[in-house]
């Protein structure tokens, strides 16, 4: 035998739990209760919210058919938001989602309220809270179905969840390279010297190799060793950017300016910058 009991401001306390996530994340960014709220934030709250919006009267949709509305809804929105912020300039990142979705929960929260409470009480849909389980045998076969589906569902989503949590996935590491030209762009290098001239041109090394590292770089013209620069020690997410200037010592058009990284004690370049310059007489 089950017992139902009505919940009374449903929107409310999904916003309220929209609300504290961002405390969570910017407060305690490694909390558990990041994940345990993360997965309901994503997955149901934006599409109840919007299909409260949508269908306020109890008779529009069956339990089984809201909540499965609910969660189809939720998994469309936030791919659509992500889509959107993918061609901006802020990309896919966590603190442009989050607020986005909260947004649109806050956005269509207030919209259902108001179209709930402009029809009667007895049309208007509420939320009751069923202790016990349903009757199997009392259930559409469309219920049936329904309810299977939401089951499975929701026992993947926890089973991956649990497993992103015990083994999350380490991101790519790499060390960034670059030379910049005189007006401090990936642009307009030096075009021409003469001999014994000097030109001068910015480097520049980004440590993302999650852990401290040593770097090396040798400056060659037409495969000739013109100088070092170095040893280099960064910590993780440590950047050095510096002028770095070479002399031409031998005349020559179309002459190979070569910066070669080495990381640690490797014998071979890690990664390679050039762009070619006429030396005169």
């Amino acid at each position: 035998m089950s017992k139902k009991s009505l919940v009374q401001n449903e929107l409310l306390l999904i916003n309220i739990l929209a609300l504290l996530l961002i405390v969570i994340i910017v407060v305690f960014p490694s909390n558990v209760l990041r994940i345990i709220l993360g997965l309901p934030f994503m997955l149901f709250f934006p599409g109840y919210a919007l299909m409260v919006a949508l269908f306020p009267k109890r008779r529009a949709l069956g339990g089984i058919e809201r909540v499965a509305l609910s969660c189809g809804l939720s998994i469309a929105v936030t791919m659509l938001i992500g889509l959107i912020f993918n061609y901006t300039p802020w990309g896919i990142s966590l603190y442009p989602i989050l607020l986005s979705l909260t947004f649109f929960i806050l956005a269509s929260s207030a919209i259902a309220h108001y179209r709930r409470h402009r029809i009667s009480t007895e049309e208007r849909f509420t939320v009751y809270l069923q202790i016990g389980l349903p009757r199997w045998a009392g259930l559409s076969n469309m219920d049936k179905a329904l309810s299977i589906i939401l089951v499975v569902s929701v026992f993947f989503a926890i089973l991956v969840l649990g497993y992103v949590a015990a083994a999350p996935k380490e991101g790519e590491h790499f060390t960034e390279f670059y030379v910049l030209g005189l007006e401090g762009e990936a642009k307009n290098y030096p075009a021409e010297l003469v001999v014994g001239g000097e030109a001068t041109v910015t480097l520049g090394i980004v440590n993302r190799e999650g852990e401290e590292t040593s770097y090396r770089i040798e400056v060659t013209i037409g495969e000739v060793k013109n100088g070092e620069v170095g040893p280099l020690v960064l910590a993780d997410e440590d950047k050095w950017e510096e002028n770095v200037s070479f002399v031409s010592q031998l005349a020559g058009n179309k002459q190979k300016v070569e910066f070669l990284l080495y990381k640690n004690k490797e014998s071979e370049p890690h990664s390679t910058l050039h762009f070619f310059i006429d030396v005169r007489e």
